[in-house]
């Protein structure tokens, strides 16, 4: 084990939104030299594909009350505690210099183990509004990092706004030329995440359908569906004549977005930054059930910035999606206009300003050396 450079510990819990921007800053901190280490528990992992290898995933047991029966949430106090006791003694085996969370229930151990070693920490909050472990943890760490703002905070709570980290591949994608609508092959990316898109898969391939047989034919449909909704999706388009390519998980949603006229996806926060970061029109349709309606706040900046269009729900059908697909892809210069003001609301550079919030954490400067030139007070 090398223990001449920092430790930065990450928690993180078991979704791309939570992932995503750890996924990034894991990728700063270690080409600042630093040590890295995942926190998380067994679904967590499988979020970990895409991290360096050389960071070390720890799997720590964690648990929630919102999964289960009653016996199943019996357990969870003693779950959560075996794992800050794990936690615990791995830090104190190898003591970070700083410890950042991103949320999600898998955060819970190593994020309590932290503040009972009094170390460094911090947490970052993906959302406009605090998750409920994020929330826990807020009052407890010496500093809030926020990626949507305006975020909703407990009161008393400050917080710095640096944006959602991105990963390097959406980076690499940053400001790519946008090619404007026209009677030529376009590309629409629909993206539904893991909790969400079964409404895509049910409103988008018929309202595409309903679109002028010039549009169709141009279409090419790039679909993330759940496993279970992929033949009856893939049908609908094959019906309709469109061209789609429908799949349970994109793993070149960088280059998939980048390369589209339109995005049609839930806001979630990592995908709000990316549509940013890259800078592409969007129609955004906000998770109905999520408790604290979180995804409406991620959205209201692209919204209100004239780069996306926003639909709730209880207006998502194919009728008036239809609708308001036609208003991007028959207005080149409108979408234009929408490319351009998401590029605008991007901060590409989220991840370095995140890794120097850590870096000032962990590693405060200095005081200042006299100089040469200063008196000599006897």
């Amino acid at each position: 084990m090398n223990t001449t450079r920092p430790l930065l510990v990450i928690a993180a819990g078991g979704t791309g939104g939570h992932m995503f921007p750890a996924q990034a800053l894991a990728e700063q901190m270690l080409h600042r030299g630093w040590r890295v280490k995942l926190s998380t528990d067994a679904r967590g992992a499988r979020y970990t594909g895409g991290f360096p290898h050389t960071v070390e995933v720890e799997q720590i047991a964690s648990a929630t009350f919102a999964r289960g029966g009653l016996l199943a949430r019996a357990s969870v106090p003693f779950r959560i505690a075996g794992g800050v006791a794990a936690a615990f003694a791995r830090m104190v085996q190898d003591r970070p210099a700083a410890v950042i969370g991103f949320g999600g229930y898998p955060a819970i151990p190593a994020m309590a183990a932290a503040t009972l070693l009094r170390l460094p920490r911090m947490i970052h909050e993906q959302n406009g509004v605090l998750g409920r472990v994020n929330q826990i943890f807020a009052r407890r760490v010496s500093a809030v990092a926020c990626g949507t703002w305006p975020t909703d905070l407990p009161d008393g709570v400050e917080a710095v706004h640096v944006g959602n980290p991105v990963r390097r591949a959406i980076h690499d994608k940053a400001g790519a030329p946008y090619i404007v609508p026209g009677d030529y092959p376009m590309s629409l990316l629909v993206m539904g995440g893991s909790q969400g898109a079964r409404i895509l898969s049910d409103v988008v391939p018929a309202a595409i359908a309903q679109l002028p047989e010039l549009w169709r034919r141009n279409i090419r449909v790039n679909h993330q569906a759940r496993p279970e909704d992929h033949d009856r999706v893939a049908t609908a388009y094959a019906e309709a004549g469109i061209n789609a390519d429908v799949q349970p998980f994109f793993h070149d949603v960088p280059r998939r977005m980048s390369e589209a006229q339109l995005v049609i996806t839930r806001s979630g926060a990592s995908t709000v930054a990316d549509l940013s970061v890259i800078g592409r029109p969007s129609i955004l349709v906000p998770l109905a059930r999520a408790i604290r309606d979180e995804q409406s706040a991620n959205a209201r900046g692209l919204v209100g910035a004239g780069a996306a269009i926003l639909m709730p729900e209880k207006h998502f059908t194919p009728e008036a999606l239809a609708e308001q697909m036609a208003l991007v892809l028959d207005n080149p210069d409108g979408a234009l206009a929408m490319a351009h003001a998401a590029l605008a609301q991007g901060r590409p550079e989220a991840a370095q300003d995140l890794a120097d919030m850590v870096e000032t954490l962990a590693l405060p400067p200095a005081p200042d050396a006299p100089t040469h030139d200063q008196e000599d007070p006897t």
